[in-house]
């Protein structure tokens, strides 16, 4: 079996770890159980490009389970936790690729290590996989049988294709799950992208200046978390709906010229390019700290703030310091990738639980519905969305009501009015 991690000998922790995740995933335990029974992935071989985290190892082998072949490498060069890695190989004989840290050369060496076993569903978290395929790796397309994408940005990327028509084979959009994009994005971005500015730096946020840009489902998670930790929370947006659900929470809204002048924290969660840019950090306090939580590094513009810089210095582990030529400094946060995953382990794994719930009966959804369908972006079906609310309900010990005859009578009809 080929791999590449950093240590085997890692293995023991990161089973462990492994382990203590999965006590909080019991929707994913359940599809585990009837994978094990029913093999509806026998004989497929999946590729997955994802966060090598605790809660993406028990994905893996649920799909294991399911008896497809599955080979994973890490959809983030700063994600990888390399005791996971170590006991997918060792302990699971899953076929992995990835070290925290590894430059771009690596990154991609690992994501071809994954399409070099010719996956025929693949699983992607930025859509890395299927790019590399259309561009690269055109030989592949006539037998891959189509993917699934866990990301915001990945999904932007792929309807582009879309719509294009350059895109050969269908996608189903974890993302677009209700029970993925309102609990992973809101309540695990809020919570784990804290948690990874305060591991990396230590600092106090009740009563920062806390910049967020961009209030989508994770800016708003990271938002509401700030605000509860006593932040002055400000928001950044250019969609005019989104800046006024930010007002009606209670957060100032401004544009991000005169956020920089009075922010003391900014974090990014807009899926663009070049939201801080150039000309923003001579106008930041001195000590300013930037991260981004975006899936990609391109949210903060790094390049211009070198630029403006005459010294730059590894100030503590995952904070880079910016010494501007106005004598100025600037903190960014593990280089500019997504920190929750850089400083921290990522979402929780209960959070988690629904994600990749959806990614493992999206994956089964695509195998059984493959004849009809097209080169095109999917939602995940209501009734898997509905089936995995219910299972977590279920898990947490929480009974809810239901529709009498007389009541599903009434929402059905036009007779009745009032």
């Amino acid at each position: 079996m080929k791999y590449d991690v950093k240590d085997l000998k890692l293995s023991k922790i990161g089973g462990q770890r492994i382990e203590w995740a999965n006590q909080s995933m019991p929707v994913l335990n359940r599809i585990k159980k009837r994978f094990e029974k029913e093999k509806p992935l026998k004989g497929l071989r999946i590729g997955a490009c994802l966060h090598v985290t605790t809660e993406t190892a028990s994905l893996m082998i649920t799909l294991k389970a399911g008896g497809a072949s599955v080979a994973l490498c890490a959809s983030n060069p700063l994600s990888t936790q390399d005791d996971v890695a170590a006991s997918l190989v060792k302990d699971f004989n899953i076929p992995s690729f990835a070290i925290k840290g590894e430059d771009n050369k690596t990154y991609y060496k690992h994501l071809n290590s994954v399409l070099d076993t010719k996956p025929h569903v693949t699983m992607d978290d930025g859509a890395d996989l299927v790019s590399e395929i259309h561009g690269k790796r055109k030989s592949l397309i006539d037998t891959i049988l189509g993917g699934t994408e866990e990301t915001t940005t990945g999904i932007i990327r792929l309807r582009s294709m879309a719509e294009k028509g350059v895109l050969k084979f269908p996608v189903i959009s974890i993302n677009d799950a209700n029970t993925k994009h309102f609990f992973d994005n809101r309540y695990g971005t809020g919570q784990s992208t804290i948690d990874g500015i305060l591991r990396a730096t230590n600092r106090m946020l009740a009563g920062s200046r806390f910049v967020v840009c961009g209030y989508g489902w994770c800016g708003r998670g990271v938002a509401m978390r700030a605000k509860g930790m006593g932040a002055r929370v400000i928001v950044t947006e250019v969609n005019p709906l989104k800046a006024i659900e930010a007002v009606m929470d209670g957060f100032d809204v401004m544009p991000i010229a005169e956020a920089v002048k009075i922010g003391d924290f900014f974090v990014t969660l807009t899926g663009d390019i070049n939201v801080i840019r150039k000309e923003h950090f001579p106008k930041m306090k001195d000590g300013a700290i930037v991260a981004n939580s975006g899936h990609f590094n391109v949210e903060i513009d790094l390049a211009g703030l070198g630029q403006l810089s005459n010294k730059r210095r590894k100030i503590r582990e995952f904070v880079e310091e910016y010494t501007l030529k106005n004598g100025k400094n600037i903190n960014v946060l593990g280089e500019g990738r997504l920190i929750n995953l850089a400083a921290a382990e990522g979402h929780p794994s209960s959070v988690m639980d629904m994600s990749f719930a959806n990614q493992a009966l999206g994956a089964e959804y695509l195998i059984k519905n493959r004849k009809s369908l097209e080169c095109q972006v999917y939602k995940v079906p209501d009734v898997i969305d509905s089936e995995i609310a219910r299972l977590k309900l279920k898990s947490m010990g929480i009974r809810i009501d239901t529709l009498t005859k007389e009541q599903e009578h009434y929402l059905a009809s036009w007779e009745m009015g009032t």
